[in-house]
């Protein structure tokens, strides 16, 4: 037997500590093994409230032998010119415990270098682990760490046992007074008492059989199985089913270590609780799933997950419903108070929110957002003018509600629930609530224009304010979420394919900060290519190749919609072998035009022949691709444009450009770059020739 196993017992570790820390230690021993040349397969974890467990299925007995190579100082250096070694010769050799006499000498790139070299014998793997599975541990980092007792590590709770077993032999691994042993323990409750291990195998089976699932996979399957079941036979209502949400479903399973479902009730009167305020009391604040019938309405039902199996499960519903009507009274008490004043009502008390100290208060970012908004919806649909201008002011109101300011992440759901009951119109109440979206990179989009024209304002406000003071990302510091406020801005863009000019948007933004700031010049520019380098990224992890979206974006990013119809079109024609020949020429058009900008063609200074071929070609070319390009069907215009291949090679082939006559020279570089500029309304495709092509 080779196998490793080593569990660090703790007190109970919070649940979103566990996977971070199970990741962490088995790539960390990956990198710590390979380090060493020890060959390993097989690498598990497990974990629970109660332990973190690293199980390596082979780990090789003994390191081979090696031999490793040290260049020293250069000879010149290492030897006088009598042949003596200097300081630096002797240095070397002692610091790699050798004579001077055992040094060799090998020729490099730079020239002749002295050469220590290690015959390295190979230790037994049993003498190795201890100190790496005692590094592993002090080297987890954890959100929030502590210290307990008298001992000066940290960890996210007191550590209280250690299994540490290679081929079934304890190891002698310490971590200050803990000494690790063969014995685990099992469930804290039902089988407290110390158990042998001999494997990992073993190991796994006897936790069960004392009430603890190590498995993470094992025990999230049976987290599922017991709400699931406890629905079934307690819920007592045909159809209900519970709401299974991903994240809710890993933090329970990392809270117990064999689960135990229970269903219980609450009053119907707290069905008038909006469906995501009494989602969000059941499932942030008391981990409990929502039940919803056949159609998905909330039913007044819930399933709690506990730690230990109860005989009485009424009395443990009890316990669960108790806790739970206690914050379900509060959520209907703020609904109550919050209903008492209309969202308009409470404008003027968002003067009273920061928003940045150098960008004014919310109220001024919403009066702001609502001109944004009045721009966007006037140039996109102007008969939504109204209601966006009126979702835009009303959008942060909800901020100042009791519910918000108990659940903040019920924003824009609570300010649609109550401009519902204000009686405002509901595409205005929808809009509150999308504007918001995507929450997250890959979220939901607003599924309205009205959400996505209020969106739009919002990120573009921040994005600009924080741009004109200074405030831009750098390394991990975003503490605006601007990376993700733009992106959010590309991807509402892109799902409702809203065609606007990013340039003309932001110059609006900037704008209506009035005197407020003092603008420095060039921060237009910078907030498009942040929001550009952004859209680049995101077409690349789309599987856009990098050339094809630097050829689209590189002659314009004003206009995304546009960018990405002519990316797609780049990314179509790409494959085309005369492509490749055509974007290999203008690769060299651009750099034998240079700066010249004329287009102008005296058609009487042509030599005739290939340039009076490649002329002809163009205009021909210009008259067909113009009105593709007019109407944006860019990959038909590129098509057009691929006529040009054969034309271009062989004047490129046939006429000199740079002639020794000025007009004809100047004649000929007008007429390549109007085949440039043609071009150009596509993409700059010489960023496309590559050996590919």
């Amino acid at each position: 037997m080779s196998e490793l196993l080593f569990e660090i017992g703790t007190e109970e570790i919070p649940a979103g500590y566990i996977q971070p820390a199970l990741t962490f230690l088995a790539s960390e021993a990956e990198k710590k093994l390979q380090a060493l040349g020890l060959n390993f397969r097989d690498v598990q974890t497990f974990g629970t409230p109660r332990r973190l467990t690293l199980a390596i299925g082979f780990v090789e007995e003994r390191q081979p032998d090696r031999r490793e190579e040290h260049v020293g100082p250069a000879k010149s250096a290492g030897f006088d010119a009598d042949g003596n070694p200097t300081k630096a010769a002797m240095g070397f050799a002692r610091s790699k415990g050798m004579e001077v006499s055992e040094l060799q000498v090998v020729t490099t790139a730079k020239g002749e270098y002295l050469l220590a070299v290690e015959d390295l014998k190979g230790k037994e793997t049993s003498g190795l682990l201890p100190g790496l599975l005692e590094s592993l541990v002090k080297e987890l980092v954890f959100p929030k760490s502590m210290h307990w007792a008298d001992s000066a590590m940290t960890f996210a709770r007191p550590i209280q046992w250690l299994v540490a077993l290679y081929g079934g032999q304890q190891l002698a691994v310490r971590l200050e007074d803990i000494l690790a042993g063969s014995t685990t323990r099992g469930h804290r409750f039902l089988a407290p008492k110390e158990i042998p291990v001999t494997g990992i195998s073993q190991y796994l089976q006897v936790l069960e059989e004392n009430y603890v699932v190590a498995d993470l996979k094992k025990r999230r399957q049976m987290v599922v199985s017991q709400v699931e079941q406890a629905v079934r036979e307690r819920a007592g209502i045909p159809g209900a089913q519970p709401v299974l949400h991903e994240g809710l479903i890993d933090t329970v399973t990392n809270l117990v270590e064999r689960p135990h479902g229970i269903c219980g009730s609450f009053d119907e009167k707290f069905l008038q609780l909006p469906d995501e305020a009494l989602i969000t009391s059941m499932r942030e604040h008391q981990k409990y799933f929502p039940v919803a019938d056949a159609e998905g309405r909330l039913l007044p039902r819930f399933v709690a997950v506990n730690n230990t199996d109860v005989a009485d499960q009424e009395l443990a519903a009890n316990g669960h419903e108790r806790v739970l009507r206690a914050r379900l009274e509060d959520g209907l008490f703020f609904l109550t108070e919050d209903r008492k004043s209309k969202l308009s009502d409470r404008l003027p008390q968002l003067d009273g929110i920061i928003f940045q100290h150098k960008l004014g208060t919310m109220l001024a970012k919403s009066e702001r957002m609502a001109q944004l908004a009045e721009l966007l919806a006037q140039g996109l649909d102007p008969a939504l003018t109204a209601d966006a201008v009126c979702a835009a002011r009303l959008a942060k109101a909800d901020l100042l509600t009791e519910m918000v300011g108990e659940f903040p992440s019920l924003q824009g759901v609570m300010g649609c629930a109550y401009a519902l009951n204000d009686g405002e119109k509901p595409e205005v109440a929808q809009a509150i609530l999308e504007h918001y979206l995507p929450v997250r990179a890959g979220g939901s989009l607003p599924e309205t224009r009205l959400g996505a024209i209020v969106g739009l304002a919002d990120r573009l406000d921040t994005l600009a304010g924080c741009f004109a003071i200074g405030e831009r990302p750098s390394g991990t510091k975003d503490a605006f979420g601007l990376r993700r406020q733009a992106i959010g801005l590309i991807n509402i863009i892109r799902g409702l394919e809203i065609k606007l000019s990013l340039g003309d948007c932001i110059a609006a933004a900037l704008a209506n900060y009035g005197t407020t700031l003092d603008v420095p010049a060039g921060t237009a520019g910078e907030i498009i290519d942040f929001i550009r380098l952004r859209f680049e990224n995101e077409q690349s992890s789309l599987g856009y190749p990098q050339e094809v979206v630097s050829a689209a974006t590189g002659v314009g990013f004003d206009d995304i919609i546009d960018c990405l119809a002519r990316m797609e079109a780049l990314n179509t024609i790409r494959s085309q072998e005369s492509f490749g020949v055509l974007a290999g020429s203008y690769k060299r058009i651009r750099n034998i035009i240079k700066e010249n900008s004329a287009t102008e063609v005296d058609a009487s200074l042509l030599a005739g022949g290939s340039e009076a071929e490649l002329y002809a070609t163009l205009e021909q070319v210009r008259e067909k691709a113009l009105p593709q390009l007019a109407a944006n069907n860019y990959t038909q215009a590129l098509s057009v444009m691929l006529e040009m291949e054969a034309p271009l090679d062989r004047f490129f082939t046939e006429v000199m450009v740079m002639a020794e006559d000025l007009q004809v020279r100047q004649n000929r570089l007008n007429l390549l770059t109007g085949l440039g500029e043609l071009v150009l309304r596509v993409g700059d495709i010489s960023r496309m020739h590559g050996d590919d092509h």
